[in-house]
């Protein structure tokens, strides 16, 4: 099997990008690029990495080089995105695809102009959870999806540094940091029906008002909700925050409502912790069920290499990612102008 040779960017989530790609067959983990050189030398003896760079412009000027992630802060995935396209390696994105959808945009031109492969790193759906919900969906089971809610709540987690809480930085707070991942999940399930148009509130009472007293730049939302129509006439409502008075510390929770059955997938430990629950009804009555789940936990970088590898289209696409943004900026939109925001779907090329 040939290997494939791929850079990281990024060593803060980019650890876990690694650490996946450690796992995966045929790779080689050619070079890494952080602005810290401690981190630098650290990361790259744990797995033998042999190119470290501080510049990621001289990381991609490495020919043999085919694939990169870029897990840096928000502000830097269009650029750096485009950068590498354009140097003809295939871009593994994390999430959210950009700052907005005018960003995301050009980047999906990059990709497709220079059929390069794009891949957004919704790793959500690699959970064996995740898997066997899109399955059940799929089966039919549901029936018709006519609603779904979701969101990801937390008591006190905002993470307290200026790469996210700095609107310039990371482009909003909870709802482009947590929701984006909500909002994939919701759509993927879904089958990724267009949106029609969005009502979005954000609000700000408790982790602004904390920042700003221990003196931590703090321009973003604590909370956002949003209530998104589709063109098949199906709803989700979305919630995110990074700071509210609840019972958990921590709760991500996805329900679907469909004409035959329902199901809910609630974690409040952990990430990939999820439970689930069937709501059927036998013979007049709804029937709760438990499902053995059976599936392996996925690897998205896996994944991203297999479709370098054969020439497929990841699973998480960059019009998906754009899609999503769309709806991000939509929120964001309708909160400040205090009106629901359509969605416009002109084709790119």
């Amino acid at each position: 099997m040939r290997k494939i040779k791929v850079g990281v960017i990024g060593l803060g989530m980019g650890n876990y990008h690694l650490k996946r790609y450690a796992q995966c067959k045929g790779v080689e983990i050619l070079a890494l690029c952080d602005v810290s050189k401690s981190l630098l030398s650290e990361v790259s003896d744990k797995y033998d990495v042999p190119l470290t760079f501080t510049d990621y412009r001289k990381m991609l000027q490495v020919e043999e080089l085919e694939a990169v992630s870029i897990a840096t802060p928000n502000k830097f995935h269009a650029p750096m995105s485009i950068h590498a396209l354009k140097a003809g390696k295939h871009v593994l994105c994390e999430k959210p695809m950009a700052l907005n959808a005018k960003e995301a945009e050009k980047m999906l031109r990059e990709a497709e102009k220079n059929k390069r492969k794009f891949m957004l790193h919704f790793n959500f759906r690699f959970s064996p959870q995740a898997r066997f919900i899109k399955r059940y969906v799929e089966s039919g089971k549901l029936g018709d999806l006519y609603y779904v809610k979701t969101g990801w709540l937390r008591q006190m987690g905002a993470p307290m540094k200026r790469s996210f809480t700095d609107k310039k930085i990371s482009g909003g707070g909870p709802v482009i940091d947590l929701g984006v991942h909500r909002l994939d999940f919701a759509l993927w399930l879904m089958g990724y029906p267009k949106v029609v148009s969005v009502v979005g509130e954000t609000r700000d009472k408790i982790a602004g008002p904390l920042a700003r007293k221990n003196k931590v730049y703090f321009d973003v939302e604590d909370i956002g909700v949003a209530l998104i129509r589709l063109e098949n006439e199906a709803l989700i409502f979305m919630e995110a925050s990074w700071a509210t008075r609840t019972e958990w510390p921590e709760e991500m929770y996805t329900q679907l409502f469909g004409t035959k059955a329902g199901l809910e997938q609630r974690n409040v430990t952990g990430t990939y912790n999820f439970g689930v629950k069937l709501f059927e009804e036998k013979k007049g009555k709804i029937v709760v069920k438990k499902p053995a789940i059976n599936y392996k936990d996925g690897n998205p970088q896996a994944h991203f290499v297999d479709c370098i590898r054969r020439d497929t289209e990841p699973m998480a696409t960059g019009r998906q990612g754009l899609e999503v943004m769309k709806i991000l900026d939509a929120i964001y939109k309708s909160s400040r102008i205090k009106k629901e925001v359509g969605i416009a779907h002109e084709e790119l090329l």
